[in-house]
């Protein structure tokens, strides 16, 4: 091996060739805009809206049931109830045992999958395009005739307290269920969490009344993206939810966010790091700001390359992964940095996202730096919509926004018209200090004193 080694080295140093600098990256072209692929859009006479997109040549269908049902209609003692329900769908029917629904769907391609978030809990599964029409079928009746049968109602329970029990292991959602307790403190959105003891008090007639008050037509919307006969799909979709009874509207139920500083400590004797977490209400989708918001946040904290991340990162060692980002609900939303930093450096870490906070408020970015966020901003949206589940995320956020199409077809536009002074003006408008909300998980020990200074708005760093 030596020899080897060796004879390389002479033969690059007679050949007088360098060993290779790193290059750098080719110069991105103009961004590119996006177009919404063409859809269909019509409403059943008991309120049920469709959106079919032909989409791609792939021979492959996606199926999603969006039902504006979620974790916002549970009662202050029903955290997960809704979680509970959703599971509890997929287990049977009037007319199909949970085995038979789901050995139906494998064999048309796809499986089932129920997810319950904030604001709707969404049914969906892939097919081959063959067997689209029958996969809106057993949906339609996995969404409609539930059964929500007894005798698995206790396995889900112990499912839904094992999954709690081991989530709350760790520091990141410890801080999170804190943070959104403190913004939200009387309001659905503030419980991330049940207590063990909750959920062992549901019985099958709370999951019963809960599907039956918060599941029907007019609270659904039913995508279809993929290659498929449009005129027989709009024919299987009228036919299997035409019947369906109208229901409860959709509940609008829009927090409002505690105001002023608060913080939250808690202790983990012996932790090697701390999970700190800060951040505060911010504006909605539905305001004309929001598109630049996003620009500033991807430049502070929401991207890889963001300031935040170098600074803390990079140049400084605290922490491995630090981020920002944008968390939207119906006609709310907050903006909130998370990062798991050594023990040592807790308040170090505090002291220089203020920093960048800050330095941002006071000193636009150059057009360099922000061009390149706008690129990369621009490039991650058009990928995310490349594929059928992607093209229906993002109707059913325009969708669930009352944004329309104008949102989609003019998102690359408006993130790259915004200017450095405007980012500026977005983080002095939006990211109060005053405002913020503190939530740190750690040795509480080793970090009161430093942390100390953060726990008012009186003391600056």
């Amino acid at each position: 091996m030596r020899w080897v080694l060796a004879v390389l080295v002479l033969t690059l140093a007679g050949s007088g060739l360098a060993p290779a600098e790193k290059q750098k990256a080719p110069a991105g072209g103009p961004p590119k805009g996006f177009k919404v692929p063409p859809h269909t859009d019509f409403t059943l006479p008991n309120g049920l809206k469709v959106t079919l997109v032909p989409y791609g040549n792939v021979p492959k269908v996606t199926v999603d049931i969006v039902v504006r049902s979620g974790n916002l209609n549970e009662g202050a003692d029903q955290v997960w109830l809704a979680d509970i329900t959703g599971q509890l769908m997929k287990e049977g029917t009037a007319t199909h045992t949970g085995e038979e629904i789901a050995r139906g769907a494998a064999a048309m391609g796809g499986a089932i999958n129920i997810t319950v978030g904030p604001d709707q809990t969404r049914i969906q599964s892939d097919a081959l395009s063959e067997y689209g029409p029958s996969m809106v079928a057993l949906l339609a009746d996995v969404t409609q005739h539930a059964s929500l049968p007894l005798s698995q109602l206790d396995r889900l329970k112990k499912d839904a307290i094992r999954r709690a029990t081991i989530e709350l292991t760790q520091p990141g959602n410890i801080a999170r269920q804190h943070f959104l307790k403190l913004l939200y403190p009387d309001h659905p959105y503030g419980r991330m969490y049940p207590t063990e003891a909750m959920v062992r008090k549901y019985s099958i007639q709370d999951v019963r009344t809960f599907y039956v008050r918060n599941f029907g037509a007019a609270r659904t919307h039913v995508y279809v993206a993929g290659k498929f006969d449009a005129v027989a799909m709009r024919r299987t979709v009228t036919a299997a939810f035409g019947r369906w009874q109208r229901g409860p509207e959709p509940l609008l139920n829009v927090p409002t966010p505690a105001a002023g500083r608060a913080f939250d400590l808690t202790d983990k004797p012996g932790a090697a790091q701390s999970t700190i977490l800060l951040g505060l209400p911010v504006l909605d989708p539905s305001n004309p700001d929001y598109v630049p918001f996003l620009v500033m946040d991807s430049l502070l904290g929401g991207s890889f390359g963001s300031r935040i991340t170098s600074n803390i990162r990079e140049n400084k060692g605290y922490t491995y992964s630090p981020f920002s980002q944008v968390s939207t609900r119906y006609r709310d939303a907050y903006w909130a940095e998370q990062a798991d930093v050594t023990t040592a450096v807790t308040g170090p870490s505090f002291k220089e996202i203020f920093y960048e906070v800050e330095r941002l408020q006071k000193e636009p970015p150059d057009a360099a730096e922000l061009k390149g966020i706008q690129e990369y901003l621009s490039g991650l949206f058009v990928l995310r919509n490349s594929n059928r589940q992607g093209i229906i995320n993002q109707l059913n956020f325009v969708e669930l926004h009352g944004l329309g199409d104008p949102y989609l077809q003019n998102f690359v536009q408006k993130v790259n018209a915004v200017s450095p002074q405007q980012v500026s003006e977005l983080a002095k408008k939006y990211l109060v200090r005053e405002q913020m909300k503190i939530v740190v998980v750690g040795d509480k020990e080793k970090i009161a004193d430093q942390v100390k200074p953060y726990e008012t708005v009186a003391a600056k760093q």
